[in-house]
């Protein structure tokens, strides 16, 4: 995935701007995050798109601070939950207090009330306190004793987790999980990039020097400039395609649901402003296919006793699925 908005090739000035801001942020995340352009990348992607984001990866390879990194580089509220057995739903969502002085309760609201919120380990706690994310992340609000309280937008939720076979976790339910539009890993750097991370984070502390790009009423206006990326009705028809091969595909016990298609055309629409189109191609598709359907699909269990992956199985279904042509 490349960002390169000098050859951009819009209709107009303002979809140029969008992808020059949307640079602005990727070089701010690369400042700290070294050698990891692509995933950077669809960090920015998720933030355009106005969607959630899993970073699931081993210890200590940058997962926090990758989150970290993208909330710093937009001037908006950010919360950090951390995800610890013991923590309850209200911890997240807020509770509300009897005021003496009003004779009423107040209520008072939890870290997910922010723009950004970093949840971190989240799957660390137990499936009901994660159950407490499915309205705030679907809706945007959260309904506290029989109220509901809105989340101001933009509004993003960036979560952390270890791998589900480290002990002391929980696996996060399907319904959680197709409520993020991308999961991502970081994975260990190359040489070159890990010596470069010893010598900034040995001598000092570039995340101190990280400081925001844009504000929060710009990450809206990109995210509206978003609806006015063309997606074709064959780039439609492939993204269906797609989503009824993950039903049909006998590797795969539970397919992609529709929520997985309008994650995926939102997505690559945000991938080609990046990319210095105002439409989408089938190249854009395919590139984000893994990231955004791999966590939504139930592996059957003779394809998880062969050792395949669902990203694995996301690949070799794109390779079954014709590419639609370019329109005439």
């Amino acid at each position: 995935m490349q960002t390169d908005t000098r050859s951009a090739a819009f209709q107009d000035e303002e979809m140029y701007e969008v992808a020059r801001r949307a640079s602005d942020i990727a070089a701010n995340i690369a400042s700290v995050i070294l050698g990891k352009e692509e995933v950077i990348q669809a960090c920015v992607v998720a933030l355009l798109a106005g969607g959630h984001l899993i970073i699931e990866d081993y210890p200590g390879v940058g997962k926090t601070l990758l989150a970290k990194a993208l909330a710093r580089s937009v001037n908006c509220r950010f919360a950090r939950i951390q995800f610890t057995p013991d923590l309850l739903p209200s911890d997240v969502t807020g509770v509300s207090v009897f005021n003496q002085k009003t004779a009423g309760f107040e209520f008072r609201p939890g870290p997910i009330f922010a723009n950004i919120v970093l949840a971190d380990e989240i799957n660390r706690s137990s499936p009901k306190t994660q159950a407490s994310l499915l309205e705030c992340m679907e809706e945007r609000q959260a309904t506290i004793d029989n109220v509901t309280h809105p989340i101001v937008a933009p509004f993003m939720v960036i979560a952390t987790q270890n791998p589900i076979e480290y002990e002391g976790t929980y696996p996060l339910p399907e319904a959680q999980l197709d409520r993020f539009m991308m999961r991502i890993s970081i994975g260990y750097p190359a040489a070159a990039a890990e010596d470069a991370i010893l010598q900034a984070q040995t001598s000092g502390d570039p995340f101190a020097e990280l400081a925001p790009v844009l504000g929060d009423g710009e990450v809206l206006a990109m995210q509206a400039a978003l609806d006015r990326v063309q997606v074709a009705a064959a780039i439609r028809r492939y993204v269906v395609d797609i989503l009824a091969a993950t039903r049909d595909s006998r590797d795969i016990y539970l397919g992609a649901s529709p929520r997985a298609g309008i994650a995926l055309i939102r997505a690559a629409k945000a991938l080609a402003v990046l990319r210095g189109r105002d439409f989408v191609v089938p190249q854009d598709i395919k590139d984000l296919a893994g990231r955004v359907l791999s966590h939504r699909i139930i592996l059957a269990p003779d394809a998880k006793v062969h050792g395949q992956s669902e990203e694995a199985a996301i690949v070799g279904l794109l390779k079954t699925i014709p590419v639609p042509g370019p329109e005439r």
